[in-house]
């Protein structure tokens, strides 16, 4: 195959300019790596983005798709179904925590948090409470790129060039500082004994400040990944549960990064102990094979607009892929493939080893702080004078130079590996984050490499 042109494609969430003049391709990948054109190994280290749980090119669900593309390659859910769709559903909505057993299929986790302020609107509306317009968010979160999730997200670039949100939103402070209470605690294992009582900034201020009745939902995710693997305290969650509980707010947790495995469980709400009124799903759901997505709602909320005339939709709402018979297949393959290949096990037996190794940086040059929870880390290097992200950005540079697939939100990288990765694998991928962050660490003293 001949290489295409560079023009054409903007792409997303990149430096155009930067990219172009000096591009990372890779062209094919199997396992736990990508091939890069010229047959150089580059270790998968975020699963992709985040999604690719059980390896790439896994046979089960190739296969799948295969299956159901000469079958019945598409069919809309609307007015008309498939069995795919209704047999996702049912096989999620088991898996769920109890009370939440209704499932809406979209194609993507920005779809998913839209759609779920969109439930939470028309339950309100449905309840005689359509005042209930304000959305509580949460800085530093990440919840898509609609304007319903990034009106509720708190990544402040990404709202910049689009001028104020279209929903009505407040945010709850972030959850991570290295810093707490004047006392250093940048190097965490797990989550933080202290600071559960950030959860009462919704009570004491966003609830005072608009009145509960004025709010529709509260939306979070159980720890914030895109913005570098921010971790909550102990009890933080539960305790965001409860305030909702007493004033009667919807809570939602987008799970788009957390769902289908990533903390040894299959929600976060499970790993945690703590049961929202939605939970937004995507990425590892179809081990990315496949855009899919959805939002696993309570039983309440969705019997709550089961009314009016019985000939019109009770949700004025979907996509034209929704429950898309490819992305379904891929689904389904996928859950069967973390049952049968017992993932959510390897997922926790795996995790002490990954928690040790990624600490292991502590003595790298210039790294500030280091956190995780299941298999996501967050390891922090210190910003360069005057440019905050270009050493997080020439870190990951010089990561895939030397094999490794990782992020860097802001100054941070980010290791989220497969599933399926072994120990052996996991000490190979902290080995080239190493030498990454050693070679800009030397670049930025000015010695040679």
């Amino acid at each position: 195959m001949t290489s295409p042109g560079l023009d054409a494609f903007w792409m997303p969430f990149t430096p155009n300019r930067q990219f172009k003049a000096t591009p990372r391709m890779v062209v094919s990948a199997q396992g736990l790596s990508y091939r890069t054109a010229d047959g150089r190994e580059v270790l998968d280290g975020t699963s992709g983005l985040w999604c690719v749980g059980a390896g790439h090119g896994h046979p089960k669900i190739a296969e799948a798709m295969k299956r159901q593309i000469d079958t019945l390659d598409f069919a809309s859910n609307f007015q008309v179904g498939h069995p795919g769709a209704f047999a996702l559903a049912e096989r999620i909505a088991a898996l769920a925590p109890p009370g939440l057993d209704r499932v809406f299929l979209v194609n993507s986790g920005s779809e998913a948090c839209d759609t779920a302020m969109k439930i939470a609107l028309a339950h309100a509306r449905a309840r005689g409470e359509g005042q209930r317009t304000l959305f509580i968010g949460r800085e530093r979160a990440f919840h898509g790129v609609g304007f319903g999730g990034i009106s509720v997200g708190g990544m402040q670039n990404n709202r910049r060039a689009f001028g104020s949100t279209l929903m009505r939103a407040d945010h709850l402070q972030a959850t991570w500082d290295n810093r707490w209470n004047g006392t250093p605690r940048a190097f965490v294992r797990g989550q933080p004994p202290t600071g559960a009582e950030l959860a009462d900034e919704l009570e004491t201020r966003l609830i005072a400040l608009h009145d509960a009745g004025n709010i529709a939902a509260v939306i979070v995710e159980p720890f914030a990944g895109s913005t570098g693997v921010l971790v909550p305290p102990v009890g933080y969650l539960q305790r965001l549960r409860e305030i909702c509980t007493r004033h009667g707010l919807l809570l939602i947790f987008d799970e788009v990064i957390t769902g289908f495995g990533r903390m040894g469980a299959m929600f976060a709400a499970q790993a945690l102990g703590v049961v929202p009124d939605m939970i937004l799903f995507a990425k590892t759901v179809s081990n990315g094979a496949a855009p899919l997505g959805g939002v696993i709602v309570s039983r309440e909320i969705h019997d709550t607009l089961m009314h009016g005339p019985a000939h019109l939709s009770e949700l004025m709402h979907g996509y034209t892929c929704s429950g898309h018979p490819l992305a379904c297949a891929a689904g389904l393959a996928m859950l069967d493939v973390i049952e049968d290949e017992a993932l959510l096990a390897r997922v926790r037996d795996l995790a002490p080893h990954f928690e040790r190794a990624v600490h292991s940086l502590a003595d790298a040059p210039g790294v500030v702080s280091i956190r995780n929870i299941g298999l996501a880390a967050g390891v922090e290097l210190a910003p360069a004078p005057g440019a905050p992200g270009r050493r997080g950005a020439s870190a990951q540079a010089a990561a895939f130079d030397h094999g490794l697939l990782t992020r860097a939100p802001g100054d941070t990288l980010v290791l989220a590996p497969p599933f399926i990765s072994t120990p052996a694998d996991i000490d190979r991928m902290v080995d080239c984050l190493r030498r990454a962050i050693e070679h800009v660490a030397a670049e930025a003293a000015g010695a040679p490499e």
